[in-house]
């Protein structure tokens, strides 16, 4: 006999659905029997924009340094701000 399978819920935004996820037992939702491919390759996180105000000195030198990576400026910042986020987490979880 064959299993029915339950429809899945609409969600209002990306934690909702998180949420739901985190407790739901899969299964239910999904024929596990039938295999599906995905190509996730070009999937990006959700992203915000911001407005950011850096004095003109800094975001030269910011500049420079991405010239000299050749990766774009705001890209650079990205990683930048990645890697102190890191840290400071780090830092927090140690003491």
């Amino acid at each position: 006999m064959k299993r029915k399978i339950k429809p899945i819920p609409e969600f209002k935004n990306e934690d909702e659905e998180r949420n739901f996820w985190a407790t739901a037992d899969t299964t239910e939702y999904f024929d596990t029997s039938k295999l599906v491919e995905l190509d996730l390759s070009k999937l990006k996180p959700s992203t915000e924009s911001i407005s950011l105000r850096l004095p003109s000195f800094l975001l030269a030198r910011i500049k420079e340094i991405a010239n000299s990576r050749d990766v774009p400026y705001q890209s650079l910042m990205k990683i930048f701000l990645a890697e102190r986020v890191e840290k400071e987490l780090r830092n927090t979880a140690s003491k």
